[in-house]
């Protein structure tokens, strides 16, 4: 679960969510991405994350899960942000398409915001 693998920086355990040749946009303004390529560059630099994910809105094979991440680099800076995926699955449940778009702050202002990716 991203939930879990996030914090903990652990590029198996997301990779492992999806099926072989996953398409993969991590933002609207960036190329189709490697998934595990990827999140290997997205953990590169965090010394610690939190994260948390609201519930999925679920429809067939895809669902659309808002999700909020504090992130802390090695330097030091946090960088929160809030974002939306959007998802289809196969029949196994690993994830065959995402979509994401995001935004990000400097900072943990907005960490303490309860209205973005409540837990229910």
């Amino acid at each position: 679960m991203w939930s879990q693998a996030w914090p903990a920086a652990d590029v198996d355990a997301v990779a492992a969510l999806y099926a072989p040749g996953a398409v993969f946009f991590s933002h609207p303004f960036r190329p189709r991405q490697d998934v595990r390529e990827y999140v290997a560059w997205a953990f590169a630099d965090q010394a610690s994350a939190e994260c948390r994910f609201g519930e999925p809105v679920v429809h067939g094979d895809r669902a659309a899960v808002e999700w909020w991440g504090a992130i802390t680099t090695r330097s030091g800076e946090v960088e929160t942000i809030p974002g939306v995926s959007l998802l289809r699955f196969d029949e196994q449940g690993l994830v065959v398409e995402q979509r994401d778009v995001w935004a990000s702050q400097l900072g943990a202002e907005a960490v303490a915001l309860p209205h973005w990716a409540p837990s229910r």
